[in-house]
């Protein structure tokens, strides 16, 4: 099987480059760093061309800030370059993960060894919100289908197939990318994980996060708590209710 290691960079985030530099050489395949899209240097229109509002539900409640919109984007750039080089599979990192090279190694072999069931499997820095089926597992490495998909992408296994899915899914988008995957009810994707992964996230200890925000009032930050609690119980209940097959029952 051909497979290839991106390791996700924002070319002016310079305090990370060494970081993505050692995610390249210890991720256990072949790899390359990617530049990501920078969305903060992206024209209102090309912004716009690729954002809508409300395309699925449950709605987003939120407007997507522009580093959200080129993280997004970057992610698409690889489901895309996936195809263009006929790769079976690919793993994704973004360059703000910390890697224990021992357990990610066990987290990689058992990825491997259900992608052809799962097709899109995240190396996981946080458990699952509420229920997740044990699947297999590896040393202390285990395998869970959750109900409510796992947000984040720190890091992914992602065949091809998948990779085609989402794209195709997903030309213009309303939510960011880690929102987009978890909505399995709406792309017929189901995506795994691993926990422990070998993975961490160690941005904080870097340079931060490189999608900012404006700094919020107090009643700004109660009514985006109260949206964004009113966003997560709609999307439980819509993970519940989903009718995307579970490769877990196969």
């Amino acid at each position: 099987m051909t497979g290839h290691a991106f390791i996700l960079h924002l070319t002016r985030a310079t305090a990370r480059r060494e970081n993505a530099k050692r995610l390249r050489d210890d991720c256990g395949l072949p790899a390359e760093i990617w530049p990501a899209v920078d969305g903060a240097a992206m024209d209102d229109r090309d912004l716009k061309a690729r954002v809508d509002a409300g395309l699925f539900a449950p709605r987003y409640p939120f407007p997507l800030r522009t580093g959200e919109i080129g993280c997004f984007l970057s992610h698409r750039q690889i489901w895309a370059e996936i195809l263009r080089r006929d790769l079976d599979h690919a793993l994704i990192l973004e360059d703000d993960a910390g890697l224990d090279p021992d357990q990610f190694a066990q987290a990689l072999a058992l990825a491997h060894a259900h992608l052809d069931r799962f097709g899109y499997i995240q190396f996981q820095t946080r458990a699952a919100r509420g229920p997740a089926r044990l699947v297999a597992a590896q040393g202390a490495c285990q395998l869970l289908l959750p109900q409510m998909g796992g947000l984040r992408t720190t890091g992914q296994l992602i065949d091809r197939a998948s990779a085609e899915r989402l794209l195709a899914a997903s030309e213009r988008f309303d939510r960011p990318v880690d929102t987009f995957v978890q909505s399995h009810w709406h792309t017929g994707l189901r995506p795994a994980m691993i926990l422990p992964s070998g993975l961490s996230e160690i941005a904080d200890q870097l340079e931060g996060s490189t999608i900012q925000s404006a700094r919020k009032s107090f009643p700004e930050k109660l009514r985006r708590e109260w949206l964004r609690g009113r966003y997560r119980r709609a999307v439980r209940h819509a993970s519940a209710s989903s009718t995307a097959p579970d490769p877990s029952n196969d």
